[in-house]
C-alpha cells in the first residue's frame, strides 16, 4: 500500500485541495490514532506515535494510494497542555470538520477498557448534529480477553447506537484485528 504524508494544517488554507475524499481520525488524545494509521497502512512510522498524550497538535493528512486522505486529528481530553492550547485544537478541528466538503466519514476510536468520557460523547454528538457519519472502532482488544472484548463491545455498542447504526470494530494495532473490517467500513463510507 502506498501512502505517504502531505502536510500538517493549524489553518484553513494549510489543508492540501479538496480533490479526493477524506476520512478523518479523531479521538482522545493517547488512543491510539497514530498506530490505527500506521496498522491501516502498513507502515511503522509514518504517522509519529508517542507514549506522551496531546503529541498530535496539527491535521496530518496523509495519502493513501493516491486515492484518499486519512486526517489525523489532534485528541482531547488528557493531554497535559495550556487550556487555550486546547481551546485552539477544538476550533481548529471544528473548522476542519464545517468546512471539508470531501470529508466522507470520521473514525471515531475509543479505548475497549474505558467508559465513553465527556469529550467522546461531546465529539459524537456534534458529529451526529452536522449529519458526519460516525466509524466508531474499540481499540486495545489485546489488553482483554476475548470474552471480556465481547461483553464490553457489546455494551459500547448499546451505548453508541444513538450516535451511528454500525456496530463499533474491534481492533489491536498490534494483532491488526479489525483492519481489514475497517477498511470495508471506509470504502463504504467513500462509495456511499
Amino acid at each position: 500500500m502506498d501512502a505517504q504524508f502531505i502536510t500538517s494544517a493549524f489553518r484553513q488554507d494549510q489543508y492540501p485541495p479538496a480533490d479526493r475524499p477524506e476520512i478523518a481520525i479523531a479521538g482522545r488524545s493517547n488512543v491510539g490514532k497514530s498506530s490505527l494509521i500506521n496498522t491501516l497502512v502498513k507502515r511503522r512510522g509514518l504517522a509519529k506515535t508517542s507514549s506522551r498524550p496531546g503529541r498530535t497538535q496539527s491535521i496530518n493528512f496523509f495519502l493513501v494510494n493516491g486515492a484518499l486522505y486519512l486526517v489525523d486529528l489532534p485528541g482531547y481530553g488528557y493531554a497535559r497542555v495550556p487550556i487555550k492550547v486546547k481551546a485552539s485544537w477544538k476550533v481548529m478541528v471544528e473548522a476542519y470538520l464545517n468546512t471539508r466538503p470531501n470529508l466522507k466519514a470520521v473514525v471515531v476510536i475509543l479505548d475497549i477498557r474505558r467508559d465513553l468520557s465527556a469529550g467522546d460523547k461531546d465529539l459524537l454528538e456534534w458529529l451526529k448534529h452536522h449529519g458526519v457519519p460516525i466509524v466508531l472502532v474499540l481499540t486495545k482488544t489485546d489488553k482483554l480477553s476475548k470474552q471480556k472484548a465481547r461483553a464490553q463491545a457489546g455494551r459500547m455498542k448499546a451505548v453508541c447506537a444513538m450516535y451511528t447504526p454500525l456496530d463499533p470494530v474491534l481492533f489491536s494495532s498490534k494483532t491488526r484485528q479489525g483492519r481489514d473490517e475497517l477498511w470495508t467500513h471506509i470504502t463504504k463510507s467513500i462509495d456511499s
